[in-house]
């Protein structure tokens, strides 16, 4: 059962991917998501999880969310992931030149902020004793039909993330493919309340070229497996003949591998913009 639940969740993302390159190629501008992985210095000895989120929420006040090139931003914590240190943080962007302008903005409202240099270097000293040197950049660009979480949020929500990957299929039917993800969106989407919001994203820059990133925002962890449990109900519901499910998932199944990844975080909604 969780492995068919699974499927649909496969599906969704790939059929965004396809519509979303048809969109780019008539003139359509995505946003742009750069997501820094990060890691917890794990031999810090004066660690304290208050005094870290006092020390991250005055750069957000300062710095943050007076840059006017980053349009948002936020932060997550392990839940389910390789490594318990791993922590990652989002930003949004308009354009892709805006994440080069939002860096150097970044460097302006230090100074601004900090104008004495000693106390400005002390207080980064502050902020990088938390983490590992090491951390890892990706840049994606969003995808239509996203559900976006309600505005003023203030709950830790759970961000289940997804990480399919393109088969590069040679043809496809262009008409028929736009058809199958407005029916998706509708169908396991759009009205499904366990989905506090939905976010797919492409591969712009990374290690990967055949990354499609799926985020799913929901209120708990039991919420995930009612969710997979949800997409058979829904698809049930809509195509009550087995024969045409079955039909559907082979019609889609030729666009992306039998790959994925899944990772588990959570928010810390209180450093978001």
């Amino acid at each position: 059962m969780k492995t068919t639940n699974q499927l649909f969740a496969a599906m969704l993302t790939l059929l965004f991917t396809l519509y979303a390159t048809n969109l780019l190629a008539q003139g359509e501008r995505p946003m742009y998501i750069s997501v820094t992985k990060a890691h917890w210095n794990m031999n810090y000895e004066d660690f304290d999880m208050d005094t870290w989120k006092s020390v991250e929420k005055e750069y957000l006040e300062k710095v943050t969310k007076k840059n006017e090139h980053r349009m948002g931003f936020s932060v997550y914590l392990h839940q389910m992931t390789p490594s318990n240190s791993d922590i990652l943080f989002v930003s949004v962007y308009k354009t892709w030149e805006d994440i080069a302008k939002a860096a150097d903005k970044d460097e302006e409202l230090a100074e601004a902020a900090w104008p004495d240099e000693a106390e400005r270097k002390a207080f980064m000293k502050k902020q990088r004793a938390y983490y590992s040197p090491m951390h890892s950049d990706e840049i994606y660009y969003t995808l239509p039909n996203a559900k976006i979480v309600p505005e003023g949020n203030d709950d830790d929500l759970i961000l289940y993330l997804r990480t399919t990957h393109w088969a590069f299929p040679s043809e496809y039917d262009e008409a028929e493919l736009k058809s199958l993800m407005d029916e998706n969106f509708e169908v396991f989407i759009k009205d499904n309340k366990l989905i506090k919001g939905y976010y797919p994203n492409r591969h712009a820059w990374g290690s990967d070229s055949t990354e499609i990133v799926e985020g799913y925002f929901l209120e708990s962890l039991a919420d995930l497996d009612k969710m997979f449990d949800s997409f058979s109900d829904l698809a049930e519901k809509k195509w009550p003949n087995e024969s045409d499910r079955v039909a559907r998932g082979k019609k889609m199944g030729k666009y992306f591998t039998p790959e994925h990844g899944d990772a588990v975080y959570k928010l810390v909604a209180e450093l978001s913009k």
